[in-house]
């Protein structure tokens, strides 16, 4: 049989737990799907600085602070991995009934991208890591490679840093992209080192274990091998958008595409945070997506 709500939102980060408040607060019966922890990429994160009125907090306790609020006016947390939403809002699972929808928003956010190099996926959990926070202190006294040259590889980096002997940052380019006050951080962090116009070409194990890395000189197309026991992948993310394949609402790369009320083309479905097409993607964005879908989807309810 059926479940019915009035709102249900899948996905239990910044966006989606910030839905979940404003839908609930507004009277709406309100579910909170996801298939992870909830709190999405806060989970991940060392620490945020950058969220108005918090000047510096872990991750993991923001995102215990946003669901504890998120639930606080009547709305449902469930554990759901959501296999398709179809254009008559009814959200079907991997396992148990599917649930009808008046509304239904999509906060599904992003994953980390494979380097989708040879030996990549055999060394996932066997010193191949996407995550820092979860995985940093597997590799006290040891060496790590952290490849990327965005924001989010060099804080990692710069969290690594307090735990390893040494880090190594591999960029494509011959410049970085993050922020300049994150690079003059690891400009000034003695045991982090940069290689630059390098890519990864081969993931080096022994013994079931990660034991370098092959690199490759994108001018000269020149290879070494690099030692190191962990490697750190921050190239980018992928949308988290299977379950909307069969509804006309990504573009080409899957992201959902709204308007400014973080409606999508279909009538009664929603997206918000880092799932949409956008230019900025933070914790600050996401909330705000969140609260607009969610009043709007009130909006359309009450107006039914």
């Amino acid at each position: 049989m059926e479940r019915q709500f009035d709102l249900v939102i899948v996905g239990a980060g910044p966006a989606g737990m910030a839905a979940s408040i404003y839908g609930s607060r507004a009277g709406l019966k309100t579910l909170l799907l996801d298939n992870g922890a909830p709190g999405g990429k806060l989970i991940k994160t060392h620490k945020i600085s950058n969220y108005p009125g918090v000047k510096e907090l872990a991750g993991t306790d923001l995102a215990m602070s946003m669901l504890e609020q998120a639930t606080s006016f009547g709305a449902v947390y469930e554990y759901g991995d959501v296999t398709e939403i179809s254009e008559d809002k009814v959200v079907h699972l991997s396992y148990g009934d599917p649930i009808q929808a008046k509304a239904i928003i999509v906060a599904t956010g992003t994953k980390e991208r494979l380097m989708n190099i040879p030996n990549e996926k055999e060394n996932i959990g066997r010193g191949v890591s996407f995550c820092a926070v979860c995985d940093g202190a597997f590799f006290r006294g040891k060496e790590v490679v952290v490849i990327g040259g965005g924001n989010s590889a060099l804080e990692e980096s710069l969290y690594l840093s307090k735990l390893v002997d040494k880090v190594t940052i591999v960029i494509r380019r011959d410049v970085f992209r993050a922020e300049k006050n994150i690079q003059d951080q690891i400009e000034n962090t003695p045991n982090i080192k940069i290689i630059k116009k390098h890519i990864p070409v081969e993931v080096v194990s022994e013994n079931n274990k990660v034991s370098g890395i092959v690199l490759e000189n994108v001018d000269t197309k020149e290879r070494m091998t690099y030692s190191c026991q962990g490697i750190f992948p921050y190239i980018g993310q992928d949308p988290i958008t299977d379950m909307l394949k069969k509804l006309p609402v990504l573009n080409d790369r899957g992201y959902v595409v709204v308007n400014e009320h973080m409606e999508t083309c279909v009538e009664g479905i929603y997206a918000a945070g880092d799932v949409i097409v956008k230019e900025l993607r933070q914790v600050v964005t996401a909330t705000n997506d969140g609260a607009i879908a969610a009043q709007r989807a009130y909006k359309r309810i009450t107006e039914i």
